[in-house]
């Protein structure tokens, strides 16, 4: 490494919150021009730790599916917080072995140390208590057990 980057910080994480998501039955749009596409409608859940909100009903995970079954994650869904409403973005990617994504596919709990599952999360929000959070990236590593997601964030500092 050369001393002209020498003096940048390393990055850490810095657990922030935890988020539970359920889902509803995906909707499969088969291939379109993008590739495989699904849509997942959210249902509701709850953020807490440093952010406490409750999910709303209404959003969804838009999912495209690679050819050896690695799914891209890309959700929106909105949630409220005493202090007003959040917009939620999740991007990210799910992979693993066939076998595995075959029972995660079927509802089935499956350990998340056998699959890769991954999002980063992101806050718009109008109330100024939210700024903070507006200004910060985010990191998640995430489960998908049935008809729920569970994720943990972490602040990037």
């Amino acid at each position: 490494m050369s001393d002209l980057f020498a003096e940048l910080p390393e990055p850490r994480l810095e657990p922030a919150f935890e988020v539970t998501v359920q889902v509803g039955p995906p909707r499969d749009h088969g291939v379109t021009s993008a590739g495989h596409r699904r849509v997942i409608p959210i249902l509701g859940g709850r953020i807490t730790g440093a952010l406490d909100a409750e999910i709303l009903a209404g959003g969804s995970d838009r999912q495209l599916i690679g050819p050896d079954g690695t799914i891209g994650i890309d959700a929106e869904y909105s949630a409220l917080a005493a202090a007003g409403p959040l917009l939620i973005r999740t991007r990210g990617v799910r992979s693993g072995s066939a076998e595995i994504l075959a029972r995660l596919g079927r509802g089935e709990s499956v350990d998340p140390g056998a699959y890769y599952f991954r999002t980063t999360f992101e806050v718009e929000a109008a109330a100024p208590e939210f700024a903070e959070l507006q200004r910060t990236l985010f990191v998640a590593v995430c489960r998908r057990d049935g008809s729920e997601v569970r994720y943990r964030v972490h602040r990037i500092v």
